[in-house]
């Protein structure tokens, strides 16, 4: 396979040092299919010294091999790493960030990168540099064509697909749609089959009420919305639900289920979280190309401390890359 992608995600995060934690933590056996860096080789060499890696950042243009001991980086911004603060984006690391991403979609759907797996950025400093997407996932379906996509998080004991994502809580009931919850089945369904290779998947529909609305008396969105959508899939999986939000995510945790169809982003992601919080991947569904990311932000209480984990990233390279090959059968 093409070499997946690496974006840098935010300079002043904590994605430079994963990087290089990431790079010294591969076998000899994992060095010919490694990743390369799609960032900005002067504050990269900055997070190696910062670490004191046994990798150094290089110079890597299309069609080179990976060689031992380096950290392949294709240069798509030249950063002055001394007047940049850790924790502190300014404008010109924001536009650096953007152009990793939208460089990296642009390879993988030319067939260049076999997968793009992304470090984190700053949503508030895309804003601030005039970029206006609401997070990583929206913009890489602009940059993609994906008019339909949804955000899943997976680990190995849990797995959560959401049907709205970065929304008000306040708006979410409004925007819960039969047609809507029954598309993100399907994909959801889709998803496990083709790039997780389970070939009968068990899929639980979240309720959106405490008790699923305790049959109308705590809300009536799981009799009017949420069990209709259920009662029209028509597919492979084995679909069952609303369940009550309180119980769902201990059954699937505990192997009843292969993922969860959430109503919202923190009904899905906190019990994720607290199973997965150093090695959750975050897979978004419906786009052409495959995308996994690291399940954390920027940290830029730790950034440039030496201490974060890699955990994350490792964990999403490896799962992007069984996928490519799930996709490539």
């Amino acid at each position: 396979m093409k070499p997946a992608a690496i974006t840098m995600g935010c300079p002043v995060g904590i994605g430079p040092e994963i990087i290089l934690r990431f790079f010294d933590s591969l076998s000899e056996a994992e060095v010919p299919s490694a990743p390369v860096v799609l960032g900005d080789l002067g504050v990269l060499t900055r997070a190696a010294a910062l670490l004191g890696s046994r990798n150094q950042p290089v110079a890597w243009n299309a069609g080179e091999d990976v060689t031992p001991d380096t950290v392949p980086v294709l240069e798509l911004s030249q950063l002055d790493a001394d007047k940049l603060s850790w924790g502190q984006p300014t404008k010109e690391s924001a536009t650096a960030m953007a152009e990793y991403i939208r460089r990296a979609a642009a390879g993988a759907l030319a067939g260049d990168f076999s997968a793009v797996i992304t470090c984190p950025i700053s949503k508030k400093a895309l804003n601030e540099a005039g970029i206006w997407h609401p997070g990583h996932t929206e913009m890489l379906a602009t940059l993609t064509g994906a008019s339909r996509y949804r955000m899943m998080l997976a680990g190995t004991r849990l797995r959560v697909v959401l049907v709205t994502i970065h929304e008000p809580l306040a708006e979410v009931s409004q925007r819960l749609t039969a047609e809507n919850i029954l598309g993100c089945i399907r994909m959801t369904a889709d998803a496990l089959r083709r790039d997780f290779a389970v070939e009968k998947p068990r899929i639980a529909v979240a309720g959106f009420n405490p008790h699923s609305g305790e049959q109308g008396m705590f809300g009536r969105e799981e009799i009017e919305i949420i069990e209709p959508a259920v009662r029209r899939y028509e597919g492979e999986a084995e679909v069952s639900g609303p369940w009550p939000p309180d119980t769902v995510f201990y059954k699937a945790a505990n192997g009843a289920f292969d993922a969860v169809v959430c109503m919202y982003h923190d009904q899905g992601l906190i019990p994720f979280k607290l199973l997965h919080f150093q090695d959750g991947v975050n897979v978004t569904l419906g786009l052409p190309i495959v995308r996994t990311s690291v399940d954390h932000g920027t940290a830029y209480d730790i950034a440039g401390k030496g201490c974060a984990d890699a955990a994350s990233l490792r964990a999403a390279w490896q799962m992007a890359m069984d996928i490519a090959r799930n996709r490539a059968r």
